[in-house]
């Protein structure tokens, strides 16, 4: 990852935080999208919302669709508004990384009192997933 794509990453959870500080926790999903996708546009930042995502098996095009809530210079976005977020809602998200093949995801909680924050990088040569820190992300940028 260099330290561009981090700074995307860095920029998306800035506008997170601002829609977490205006609108407060517990609403429903779809109300934190449509505010992320206005205050996204007034930064500038052209986010592709409910980006649909196909997998292939061998050489066939499954019929099988998802959708992510968000793309982002190559970062797959989620949004749960929920008490907790759980290993349903991780799985969910790396499923999505590995389907868009993209190495950069993040999930958010609006659910919570303070906005919750994970940050996700795909690791294809060990098919493993990196939680990034504060502590640990310097390790993952490259130049």
């Amino acid at each position: 990852m260099t330290r561009k794509e981090y700074k995307d990453i860095y920029d998306v959870v800035g506008v997170a935080m601002e829609v977490h500080k205006v609108l407060g926790r517990g609403m429903a999903e779809p109300i934190y999208q449509e505010a992320f996708t206005v205050e996204m546009g007034k930064r500038g930042m052209q986010v592709e919302r409910e980006k649909v995502l196909r997998l292939h098996y061998k050489d066939v095009l499954l019929q099988k669709t998802y959708i992510a809530d968000f793309c982002y210079q190559g970062i797959i976005i989620e949004f749960k508004s929920v008490e907790e977020i759980d290993s349903d809602h991780r799985a969910q998200l790396m499923n999505y990384m590995r389907m868009a093949k993209v190495n950069r995801g993040i999930l958010f909680n609006f659910g919570e009192r303070n906005l919750h924050t994970e940050r996700y990088l795909y690791l294809p040569e060990e098919d493993d997933f990196a939680l990034l820190t504060h502590d640990n992300y310097k390790f993952f940028i490259t130049e």
